[in-house]
């Protein structure tokens, strides 16, 4: 990046942030945005004077190192998906925040955030949940699959199932009920590495044969690839807390689901029972961290697993955002299990 780049940089970060500037030289977020796409596009840079008013005693807060290091010049053509620029971006304009555990943090970083987590888990996940439920997430699944209870020729949308787990189950019941093999589930992650460790449990299964699975890399936000009322059941296991916006897949899940439809999500929830939440607690973070670190070498991801059930809704109110992106639930809309560690929620498209 040339130095017309970095000053332009840092004199808007640091006009934007001025209330003593006379009006007629502030900068909006979303000028500063247009000004910035010119780098990665490689268009002209548009002009950019100084305001009179900024005095040369007033020094201009310095970009971060690692932005400064950037080679090239303004009219050099550099990706939109350069981290480097969206970093830029972040740290200079954008103000809009989202939790990571117990980090808060921009928007836009937080899925690439998760990405890394997810990638550096995929190995042992299967292991690790093992570890840290004692088995317990097995007999939560089989009790998931079994409510849904699927008919012959069911099409299942498992979206953030990269693992392969409920769409597994989900044939195992189909064959197993009905001696079906008609019935199909699309897998959607976000994550390559989940979505290839699931493909390949797929592929070493008798289902294969019959092409009852596809397994694609997708946002759970944004279900581009797949079709307006196209599905019987939408699932969503233990990965909907990992989004960055609820209501946007809530959303989409409506838009794919067919009249008549089911949602259903399994997800880590509020434990009520002091004494049951006092041990959990202990146990969630004194416990699965070094877990994680033993067995996955890796304490870090998955303290953020753990600060990330934290904070994500209580029962209620997720059935309540269930509800207002459109479904019609029934009684509570929930089911615990376990003390709430985990729940249930299930919302029907009328």
């Amino acid at each position: 990046m040339g130095l017309q780049s970095i000053h332009f940089l840092q004199k808007c970060g640091h006009l934007a942030k001025k209330n003593h500037l006379s009006s007629k030289y502030s900068y909006s977020k979303e000028r500063c945005l247009n000004q910035l796409k010119h780098f990665s596009t490689g268009k002209k840079l548009q002009s950019f004077n100084a305001p009179e008013t900024l005095k040369p005693s007033e020094s201009v807060r310095p970009l971060e190192p690692k932005v400064t290091a950037l080679e090239g010049s303004a009219t050099s053509p550099l990706p939109e998906s350069s981290p480097k620029i969206k970093e830029t971006i972040v740290d200079e304009v954008n103000s809009s925040k989202t939790h990571f555990g117990f980090q808060s943090v921009p928007e836009e970083l937080k899925e690439t955030l998760v990405g890394k987590v997810f990638s550096s888990v995929a190995s042992s996940y299967d292991v690790m949940n093992d570890f840290m439920s004692f088995g317990i997430h097995r007999l939560w699944k089989d009790h998931f699959i079994h409510t849904m209870a699927p008919g012959p020729g069911t099409k299942l949308l498992d979206v953030a199932g990269g693992t392969g787990d409920i769409a597994l189950r989900f044939l195992e019941y189909c064959q197993k009920i009905h001696s079906d093999s008609t019935a199909h589930v699309r897998v959607v992650d976000i994550n390559p590495s989940m979505l290839a460790h699931g493909s390949e449990r797929y592929h070493k299964s008798q289902f294969k044969q019959n092409n009852q699975a596809l397994f694609q890399v997708g946002n759970a936000e944004c279900l581009e690839n797949v079709e307006d009322s196209s599905v019987d059941v939408y699932t969503i296991s233990f990965g909907i807390r990992n989004c960055t916006h609820i209501d946007r897949v809530l959303k989409e899940a409506y838009r794919v689901l067919k009249p008549g439809g089911r949602f259903m999500c399994l997800e880590f929830s509020k434990v009520d029972a002091p004494f049951v939440k006092q041990m959990y607690d202990l146990y969630s973070f004194q416990i699965i961290p070094q877990l994680g670190s033993i067995v996955a070498n890796d304490r870090d991801s998955y303290q953020y697993l753990v600060e990330s059930i934290r904070q994500f809704p209580d029962q209620k109110r997720f059935s309540q955002m269930i509800q207002e992106a459109g479904f019609a639930t029934v009684g509570d809309g929930y089911e615990n299990f376990t003390f709430g560690v985990a729940a249930m929620h299930t919302g029907y498209k009328f």
